[in-house]
């Protein structure tokens, strides 16, 4: 049937599907979602086992790169600091205005935070306490700067986010930590 604009009137109903949603990739789509969904169908928990393994994984992977990531983001400003000392001083005094503290103090403090703190958490010695230390000396970098680049801003938010996630989470199991949280139970159980 034509309509007044010269135009084939089309039902819905006998537009054709693309061949995606009549293929065997929707079946088994509409399988994985149903057995992460539903704990009663059928391969569910094989299907959720093999994904939990899987997370768990990549978990400790991400924590580790993370650390490492953050850590000698760190490290390198820490060194670079300590490299130019009357250099650092003098930014302290007219560009950081960490609140609180005299500008010697919070160079002192600083530096010997970007020194300790960095190399703590890429061992993952004492990690949350590590990240939770960085995340101090991020977000007192932050205010402490007169006039930051916004590309710096998006920078100290990436490392705040990921400080946070490791502070909550965690270190992973390729953590000193969890080598001495391993030691202590085995300890225990004796």
């Amino acid at each position: 049937m034509i309509n007044h604009l010269g135009r084939a009137n089309v039902a819905f109903s006998t537009v054709p599907t693309t061949r995606l949603f009549r293929s065997p990739w929707r079946r088994a789509l509409g399988a994985i979602g149903r057995a992460l969904t539903d704990p009663g169908a059928r391969g569910s928990s094989r299907l959720r086992g093999s994904l939990g393994t899987l997370v768990e994984g990549l978990q400790d992977v991400v924590a580790l790169t993370a650390r490492w990531y953050v850590g000698m983001a760190f490290l390198m400003s820490g060194l670079t600091k300590i490299r130019d000392w009357d250099t650092t001083l003098a930014l302290f005094q007219d560009e950081y205005h960490v609140p609180l503290l005299p500008p010697e103090a919070a160079a002192w403090l600083g530096t010997g935070g970007e020194l300790l703190l960095p190399v703590l958490l890429m061992l993952g010695l004492g990690g949350r306490f590590a990240a939770l230390g960085l995340s101090v000396v991020n977000v007192i970098a932050v205010f402490s700067l007169t006039d930051i680049a916004p590309a710096a801003l998006i920078q100290h938010q990436l490392w705040g986010a990921l400080l946070i996630v490791l502070a909550v989470f965690g270190p992973g199991r390729g953590a000193i930590d969890a080598a001495i949280r391993a030691w202590l139970i085995r300890a225990d159980g004796r």
